[in-house]
């Protein structure tokens, strides 16, 4: 009766036991479930009137999936072939009277349009600087000034500008006859529309011609026509520009060189002095150019050296 009786209370306690544990595990499930209810059914129970609770959850539907439809492949699916660029049509005709254009260059009186002179003075402008230097009297003065301001040994003094303004006025002083007579022959008379622009061309040339032919020298004049493989002129006044304005350059370099060695000389001999007498008295690290300055200086103001140079420029002309 004893084992039975243990046994059977074994039994009860290990069903109680095991019992329990279910419950247990059973419980937060149940609980979670419940909750995930509770929130699904909030937004739906705030609007909707209470229903009897049913005592079984219905299952959601399974949404369709609608058939996918094929994309074509064959000619029918092609992207259109974009048309090429429209060619160019040709100008429309005129049509009415007032559909040319008429274009002249004479204004009344056969004297030349207002447009026209002002286009010619631009041109004349634009090339004023390689005809001022390469047909006047400037380059020769020019380099005679810069020759002489070296052989002072004063490098900056007179400064570019003064020595430029004077070469330009020397220049415009022995350039004035020939800018006279073109002017009278050719500027004027187009102007008034006595002649064409070719004419005032051919007019305004000579006298300038002429001065360029008196200061150019015969061998240099030769060495240009020959070098221009062209057949000797009948006469010099028979020359091209082309190959007279080179020609004259050369001339006028020549004849400012030697203008400038003749101002060198004096200089040159100062130096020498100074250098000597430094030497002789053991003043080997005294540089001599600033002795010889003032001595430069005093011998030029003393023979009136800037006046002499502008004499001896201007008198090379007439």
């Amino acid at each position: 009766m004893d084992r039975r009786h243990r046994r059977r209370v074994a039994g009860l306690v290990s069903l109680a036991v095991g019992a329990g544990v279910a419950f247990a595990v059973a419980l937060p499930l149940a609980a979670g479930a419940s909750g995930a209810q509770a929130l699904a059914a909030t937004p739906a129970a705030a609007s909707a009137p209470a229903q009897s609770p049913a005592p079984f959850a219905t299952p959601s539907p399974i949404p369709s999936i609608a058939p996918i439809t094929p994309i074509a492949t064959g000619p029918a699916a092609a992207a259109p072939t974009p048309s090429g660029p429209a060619g160019p049509t040709g100008p429309a005709a005129p049509n009415g009277p007032g559909s040319t254009v008429t274009v002249s260059i004479n204004g009344v009186n056969g004297k030349p349009s207002q447009s026209i002179v002002i286009i010619l003075l631009m041109t004349v402008l634009a090339v004023a600087p390689a005809a001022l230097i390469l047909t006047t009297s400037f380059t020769k003065v020019i380099v005679v000034l810069s020759l002489t301001r070296n052989a002072l040994g004063l490098q900056t003094i007179p400064p570019n500008q003064v020595l430029v303004g004077l070469a330009l006025f020397l220049s415009l002083f022995v350039m004035s006859p020939t800018l006279s007579a073109m002017n009278k022959d050719a500027v004027q008379p187009y102007l008034k529309g006595h002649i064409t622009a070719s004419q005032a061309y051919d007019a305004g040339v000579q006298p300038l011609k002429t001065f360029m032919l008196n200061q150019t020298r015969k061998d240099d004049l030769a060495l240009m026509i020959d070098a221009s493989h062209q057949s000797r002129p009948a006469s010099p006044k028979d020359v091209s520009m082309t190959t007279l304005v080179p020609a004259f350059v050369l001339s006028e370099l020549r004849a400012a060189f030697i203008i400038g060695f003749v101002i060198f000389v004096p200089f040159l001999i100062i130096d020498l002095v100074v250098s000597s007498s430094l030497m002789s008295m053991g003043m080997m690290m005294l540089p001599p150019s600033i002795i010889s300055l003032p001595f430069k200086l005093l011998l030029f103001i003393m023979v009136d050296g800037w006046g002499l140079i502008a004499r001896t420029l201007l008198s090379s002309y007439h």
